[in-house]
């Protein structure tokens, strides 16, 4: 290892610290979308302190802030992106408090190495709430936020170390079901049953995954069902998620669960009110160029990447959306010390703020790091980034 990335290293490892003092507190908070105010005010707060020029409550959000810290005019613009939001009742069970933390230390280790080495170019550190929402990062895009940005990048924990792990695209639909009251013993007849609606909607479904493509997930919940036994239920919801491979997969998809719901509301004399999402969020679009580069930086620490199949176990994510406007990567470090663990469980949220989750966060600031310092110290790396984007190499 050469003596700048030797370099680079020690001063990302000056960090431990403060790093394990955030994880710590972000795990704590465990605060949800949109809602991330102490969160937010800690990872900001850090970047600050560090001489990093912080704009808060950017895109219209509370919680999303911009820190840059500029070497000088000129490209590259590196973004490292903070994702901080918890879920409900399970805490960090994503992962997000190991992200933001990476991102964040990622970006002042890289400034402070930079610092009087490189003469152009700028550090940006973006705050990116509401991931569990699919909404943070789709609405910066829309926004305008990562106009002029070069590349982005962060790391998602995981129970292996992927490198180019993909995202399906999603689309989010709540179905409302409106029928009529009535007692449910003395007059049934004179009643219109929503939930039944909403019942026949999840059989419809769940016949129809015989016919869907094997990358298509369709899965919902029950938000509204009834309020007494012994009333019919004039009004009952169902929330759902459609995920695709890509954008036409996804499409034909949520048609046909649509027309799973037109169905139930005829067959039960319902009305149907289809309120969809905000966002549809996009299929992950791995840039190979920056894949290579983190790879490299894993060589550097010697760290090998696991051999597990990449095209299983996916969900969806707003960085995909990212992903569509600009070189975006966000491979896998792992936070547990052997055996696996799954997002969304119990077990993964305290993985996460554990002795492993630490080593995690360390890896994915260190390799962050490492692989931003190479689109500095390379102007060509940024153009071959860019010239894959555009010719849709992933």
């Amino acid at each position: 290892m050469d003596r700048r990335r030797k370099i680079l290293l020690s001063k990302a490892e000056a960090l431990r610290p403060d790093a394990v003092r955030m994880l710590r507190a972000i795990s704590g908070y465990a605060e949800l979308g949109l809602k991330e105010f102490r969160s937010s005010g800690t990872l900001s707060g850090f970047l600050e302190a560090r001489g990093f020029r912080v704009e808060r409550g950017i895109a219209g959000m509370k919680t999303a802030f911009r820190a840059e810290f500029v070497f000088g005019k000129g490209k590259p613009a590196v973004a490292f992106l903070c994702e901080m939001d918890a879920l409900p009742d399970l805490g960090h069970a994503c992962g997000h408090n190991v992200v933001g933390v990476s991102s964040a230390c990622a970006a002042v280790a890289l400034a402070a190495f930079g610092a009087g080495r490189f003469r152009s170019g700028k550090i940006v550190a973006l705050g990116t709430p509401a991931e569990e929402m699919g909404y943070g990062k789709a609405r910066m895009v829309e926004e305008g936020v990562f106009d002029g940005v070069d590349a982005a990048m962060m790391v998602h924990p995981s129970s292996r170390r992927h490198v180019a792990k993909g995202y399906l695209a999603l689309h989010k639909i709540r179905f409302t079901f409106l029928g009529k009251a009535s007692h449910a013993a003395a007059y049934p007849e004179h009643g219109i049953n929503a939930l039944d609606g909403v019942l026949l909607l999840f059989q419809g479904t769940a016949a129809l995954r015989q016919h869907l493509p094997e990358t298509v997930r369709v899965h919902g919940i029950v938000t509204e069902g009834g309020r007494a036994p012994n009333i019919i239920p004039e009004r009952a919801q169902a929330y759902f998620y459609v995920r695709g491979e890509d954008d036409a997969e996804l499409a034909d998809a949520v048609r046909r669960v649509k027309e799973c719901a037109r169905g139930a509301a005829k067959a039960t004399g319902c009305r149907l009110r289809m309120e969809e999402g905000p966002y549809t969020l996009s299929a992950m679009k791995v840039n190979p160029v920056l894949a290579d580069a983190y790879r490299g930086a894993l060589e550097i620490l010697g760290l090998p990447e696991s051999g597990a199949p990449t095209g299983k176990n996916r969900g969806s994510s707003d960085i995909g959306n990212v992903s569509r406007v600009l070189p975006t990567i966000q491979p896998n470090v792992p936070i547990s010390s052997g055996e696996k663990v799954e997002i969304h469980t119990r077990s993964f949220e305290e993985a996460s703020k554990g002795p492993s989750g630490v080593e995690g966060m360390m890896e994915g600031i260190r390799a962050l790091a490492l692989t931003g310092c190479g689109l500095f110290a390379d102007p060509g790396l940024c153009r071959r980034a860019w010239e894959a984007f555009r010719t849709g190499r992933s």
